[in-house]
């Protein structure tokens, strides 16, 4: 019988100053940059080598655009933190302390073959938020098997008896979440769901914490343009601890960037585990069928349907229809992510599918222009695309300083490495809950990795699979001529792409002799 663990059917609260900088974690991070400075005074320093100093520019111009990046999103998250958002959580707190509450709370839900006691953390969940609200609600369920039914139903009559809730279950009568979705949607939009109702999109694996609703949806009231927002996650791994790490890491990013972002009015993504609507929007036909199916014309593998991805397709929407969204720093929940196989295979699936879905809808949205939104939110969406290219400059210009003075060179990149990477960890370890001194390399494989996902993922945007969603893919198979073409140009492509990246690192360190137009001749023998 698998448990679903602590910090689960109540808030996480943040640990204390002692509790999370302890005089051991304190040692651990002294001892950390000791080792760095003995590494740094026991090694010559080969950067201002004259073979190499001209090339270290560009790690420095690199490291000063990336870095300021970094820190402008971090100076950007604090005025989030500190003074924009208890302004908008002081005047929610007082609306929903005289009274005011929403006519009825919509919990839109999909789920798919989850362990029953995650099934049931979830619904116990809903139900102290309707429990807390004390108004109508109905939850719809888009499922596609029995059991799953069977058992939510059994446990929200156990836990629900008391309230004033109504279980609707959508069956879907084609596999997806997207179908699941949009049926969902269609069955609201027959019901007749008022403009201002509030509508929680929730997945079947997330436990929302007390409160979650109460400092959420006052929001909506209180600013009429307002159409959207996200909240806070927690992730429980049932798998590999090194996958803990990572996701937590991932999500201190999150946050740091969701609260950067939400100072513009906007955010990058309207997460799928929950995120909170207006109707107004999401039961029209548009919306509609966007979820039900998103599609891309693409030059290379023509017109296809996205499987994933249906978060961006809503952002997206609702990006294009100039309306405010926001994130809910102190709204939150936990997400039970179970692993089963390997958990290196489902990082890079994870990334595969989060990559794909941010490359299919971030050129579009770029496309929208920064008219439609504000100008920093669009420069993010551009940064996104750049990022991946320059990230693996880097490393490639180690390489290359290696080839030029020998081994030293990289001594003193993994030195410059562990530096300052632990210092953008100093910045994450102020959104999570404990000092993980692991962020530090995991930090900067996820960085690499990323970047190489998404170069290898933008020839490949047909190609999507869904592994903890029955293992659904889309555009992986085809034995025709045309489809082998069109994976032997993709393999082509994506060696233009890296190889084209590494020639013009070694074109420019002196590396690789670029031949002039007469020894072109001549090489092609033509002279």
């Amino acid at each position: 019988m698998m448990t679903v663990g602590p910090y689960v059917d109540r808030a996480v609260e943040p640990p204390s100053f002692l509790e999370k900088w302890s005089p051991l974690v304190q040692a651990k991070i002294l001892l950390y940059f000791t080792a760095c400075f003995i590494a740094l005074q026991s090694f010559p320093n080969p950067f201002w080598n004259e073979d190499v100093r001209e090339f270290m520019y560009v790690i420095g111009v690199l490291g000063l655009w990336r870095y300021s990046w970094w820190f402008t999103h971090f100076a950007r998250a604090k005025i989030y933190e500190k003074i924009t958002y208890p302004q908008m959580a002081a005047q929610g707190k007082a609306l929903w302390d005289s009274g005011w509450r929403p006519n009825h709370i919509h919990f839109q839900m999909t789920t798919f073959r989850e362990h029953r006691e995650i099934s049931e953390a979830v619904i116990r969940g809903i139900c102290l938020q309707i429990r807390e609200a004390g108004v109508p609600a109905t939850i719809w369920l888009g499922s596609s098997e029995l059991p799953d039914e069977l058992k939510i139903a059994r446990h929200l009559k156990l836990v629900g008896s008391d309230l004033d809730i109504t279980l609707k279950i959508i069956r879907q009568n084609q596999p997806g979440k997207r179908i699941a979705i949009a049926l969902i949607l269609r069955a609201m939009s027959r019901a007749g769901i008022g403009n201002d109702d509030m509508v929680v999109f929730m997945d079947g694996d997330f436990v929302m914490h007390p409160a979650c609703l109460s400092k959420c949806l006052p929001l909506f009231a209180l600013d009429s343009d307002l159409h959207a927002l996200t909240t806070d996650e927690h992730v429980i791994v049932k798998g590999p601890w090194w996958m803990q790490s990572w996701l937590n890491m991932r999500f201190a990013q999150r946050r740091l960037a969701m609260q950067s972002h939400a100072l513009s009015g906007r955010v990058l993504t309207l997460t799928g585990r929950m995120s909170v609507f207006r109707a107004q929007h999401i039961v029209q036909e548009e919306f509609i069928r966007l979820q039900e199916a998103d599609y891309l014309n693409h030059w290379l593998w023509g017109t296809f349907r996205f499987l994933s991805g249906d978060d961006k397709s809503t952002w997206y929407t609702l990006l294009k229809y100039g309306v405010r969204m926001t994130y809910v720093p102190d709204a939150s929940g936990t997400t039970i992510e179970v692993v089963d196989g390997s958990g290196y295979r489902r990082m890079v699936e994870n990334l595969r599918r989060w990559s794909g879905n941010m490359l299919r809808n971030g050129a579009r949205a770029i496309a929208l222009g920064p008219r439609r939104m504000p100008f920093f939110i669009w420069w993010c969406l551009i940064d996104q695309r750049l990022a991946m290219w320059t990230t693996l400059v880097s490393p490639l210009i180690a390489i290359a300083g290696a080839m030029k003075v020998g081994s030293s060179f990289i001594i003193g990149y993994v030195i410059y490495i562990a530096v300052t990477r632990m210092i953008l960890s100093m910045v994450l370890f102020s959104y999570s809950r404990s000092v993980d001194i692991n962020y530090v390399w995991t930090l900067y494989a996820n960085q690499l990795l990323n970047a190489g996902v998404k170069i290898y993922m933008l020839w490949r945007l047909s190609k999507q699979r869904w592994a903890n969603r029955g293992n659904q893919t889309q555009g992986m198979s085809g034995l025709t001529w045309a489809a082998i073409m069109k994976d032997w140009m993709a393999m082509y492509l994506t060696a233009i792409s890296f190889g084209g990246l590494f020639i013009a690192v070694m074109v420019y360190t002196e590396l690789l002799a670029v031949p002039s137009f007469g020894q072109a001749l001549a090489i092609l023998g033509l002279r």
